[in-house]
């Protein structure tokens, strides 16, 4: 299978830039989710990788072929593509086996008995065997889910392209199909690109995760490097929830605000620099009581403050703190088992490392 390079992609409507000097490489085999809020550009970012629009500058190559260039376009029934949309695009009239089938019609050195070969072992691997001779009416979202999944998949494309494919689920059955679609891709390896606006979606079907912002892109890497080690403010509040702390390097390990300092894992901070730092709300410890500033591992932060707001969350409780002497709120994530009310005073723990500084701070 080969990969997918985007070397300056740019795409405008009018004025407006939907995709600007977008550059990224999609390994061969790997699963790649374009991940951004409405408008960020993904979506434009797929077509054009497609063919159904042409770039205003840049290039889409695929192994060594170039397929889009302002020059020239390769029409998308020429790209060994597969493409799976939001709204599933089944034929109504058509059932389930000839809507799979429909793609290796024009596979002329395949006969009818292999094609019929192909689709039925198809069914069967998306788990919808004994299912050929229904139509799409007679199905639940999830089953017309596996079909649209099993008509681009049964054409052997080099490159899928999905677009928001689990959208229309309700939430148990999006959970289901994440599951489901990374299962099909560890087993067939089809060079992938996933469109979504959901972290929790891209975090589990994804090799990579690029984060689009504005038509541009923000960040990529594993689900791990962009939750733990996140570069900008707004990667920092898209992927996971976050404390966003805006102070001043007081040294260079060390961020003040009013009278609150924060002890940091990045050194090298150019005192007087305005810099935001991450913090997540499960990293920060959380016991009653107003403590020492001593009492707590070495070269922690140790912080002071009252329990404003308690909410239950099942497997989980959230509490928001206002912290002594910082002027700031902090989330912070505690055990179920040890409720602390509202108005209580609290002492919090954060680990240096936790405490993440932010490219774009100012």
């Amino acid at each position: 299978m080969p990969g997918v390079s985007l070397r300056g992609l740019t795409k405008r409507y009018g004025e407006v830039a939907a995709v600007e000097g977008l550059s990224l490489e999609v390994k061969p085999r790997e699963l790649v989710a374009l991940l951004g809020p409405s408008g960020c550009g993904k979506t434009t970012t797929l077509r054009l990788v497609a063919g159904f629009l042409t770039p205003e500058a840049g290039e889409i190559r695929v192994g060594d072929r170039c397929l889009s260039s302002p020059a020239a376009v390769v029409p998308p029934e020429r790209r060994r593509m597969a493409m799976i949309f939001q709204s599933y695009a089944l034929w109504p009239h058509l059932t389930v086996a000839q809507n799979v089938g429909y793609g290796l019609r024009f596979k002329r050195e395949l006969g009818r008995a292999e094609r019929a070969a192909r689709v039925r072992e198809m069914l069967r691997v998306v788990q919808l065997g004994g299912f050929e001779h229904r139509y799409p009416g007679e199905l639940s979202g999830g089953q017309q889910q596996r079909v649209a999944v099993a008509r681009a998949l049964v054409v052997e494309p080099e490159i899928l392209l999905l677009d928001e494919p689990l959208s229309n689920l309700d939430a148990n059955l999006r959970e289901e199909m994440r599951f489901e679609i990374r299962r099909l891709h560890e087993r067939f390896g089809i060079t992938t690109l996933y469109v979504t606006h959901d972290q929790g979606e891209a975090m589990v079907i994804s090799d990579r995760i690029a984060v689009l912002q504005r038509g541009r892109l923000a960040q990529v890497g594993t689900a791990e490097e962009l939750f733990q080690q996140p570069r900008t403010r707004f990667v920092a509040d898209f992927i996971g929830k976050t404390n966003l702390v805006e102070g001043v390097a007081a040294a260079p390990d060390v961020v003040s605000r009013g009278g609150l300092t924060l002890r940091v894992g990045t050194a090298g901070l150019v005192p007087g620099q305005r810099v935001a730092v991450s913090i997540r709300p499960h990293e920060i410890a959380i016991v009653p009581g107003a403590r020492p500033a001593d009492d707590g591992p070495a070269g922690a932060n140790v912080l002071r403050g009252t329990v404003q707001r308690t909410s239950y969350l099942g497997d989980a409780l959230h509490y928001q703190v206002e912290v002594e002497r910082g002027d700031i709120a902090l989330r912070v994530v505690g055990s179920p088992a040890a409720r602390i009310p509202a108005g209580a005073a609290v002492t919090l723990t954060i680990a240096p490392e936790a405490c993440v500084v932010l490219a774009d701070g100012d």
